[in-house]
């Protein structure tokens, strides 16, 4: 009883920092099982997507309905993405915990770099490099395919480019149970000119899936602890409608800062894990 409560107050507040930062879960869930409950690292990767599909499922209708995600794009990219997911499924049972462990440390020292970049004052010169770079890139001829799959104000662009990055997101979902969203919205942003909040969006609407992909593998060779599930899953669920709801009155900054402290400290004992320290 105990032990569910807290698995449902972990999992409620990784769902509130995912939403105020827009990250997803995930990226929490797995350290906390692993470092709190003492779970193996695979079995934690298994409760996180289950996790990442609960709370995509809540999200997606709500996206779809104001029509902020690009529901064609994302299908199109989805067919790779899940792909990669499913290839990620089976390799992650060819890999040992040490080297999952590594892969882990390693997305969360990426994260937490990103995050405290992010968190500095904005250079208005690279903002408009990235802007220049991205109009340079070129429009899609009207009527093409990847024209189609643009939205009001923007086209798609480098159709290939974001199939390639979008078979990674899902490799990236599958071994590490983090939804693949932190590829997946760069990708479609930078790479291939999809607005922010769109590419946020439509990442939220497609990541469900993707989890699913290689949910399935890890629940059919059992690595699916339903009662670790379940507490978990609905605390994340509640904590990302929370957040939503918060994040205005929110410090931002300050927030930020502690996510950056969580991720260095995890990043380090996700280290010392795979070293067998």
């Amino acid at each position: 009883m105990i032990a569910g409560l807290v698995l449902l107050a972990g999992g409620a507040a990784a769902g509130i920092f995912g939403s105020l930062l827009g990250l997803g879960g995930g990226i929490l869930i797995v350290p906390l099982l692993t470092f709190v409950f003492g779970l193996p690292l695979r079995e934690a990767v298994a409760v996180s997507l289950v996790s990442v599909i609960v709370t995509s499922s809540a999200s997606a209708g709500v996206y779809l309905q104001r029509h902020t995600a690009n529901l064609r794009l994302g299908m199109v990219l989805e067919l790779f993405t899940a792909s990669g997911a499913l290839v990620g499924g089976l390799v992650a049972f060819l890999l040992s915990d040490r080297v999952l462990a590594a892969l882990f440390a390693a997305l969360l020292t990426w994260v937490a770099v990103s995050m405290f970049r992010a968190g500095r004052k904005a250079q208005p010169s690279a903002a408009s490099a990235a802007e220049a770079a991205a109009v340079d890139a070129g429009t899609p001829a009207p009527g093409s395919f990847t024209a189609t799959l643009g939205g009001d104000g923007y086209s798609v662009r480098r159709l290939p480019m974001g199939m390639a990055g979008s078979v990674f997101a899902g490799l990236v979902s599958a071994l590490l149970g983090v939804g693949g969203g932190i590829v997946k919205v760069p990708v479609m942003h930078m790479v291939m000119g999809v607005p922010l909040k769109v590419a946020t969006a439509t990442s939220n609407m497609m990541i469900g899936i993707t989890a699913t992909s290689s949910a399935v593998i890890y629940l059919l060779r059992g690595q699916i602890d339903p009662y670790v599930a379940g507490p978990t899953a609905l605390g994340v669920f509640a904590g990302a409608m929370v957040g939503s709801r918060i994040a205005a009155r929110i410090d931002v900054r300050l927030l930020r800062l502690i996510f950056v402290i969580v991720m260095v400290y995890n990043a380090v004992q996700m280290a010392l894990k795979a070293l067998a320290l």
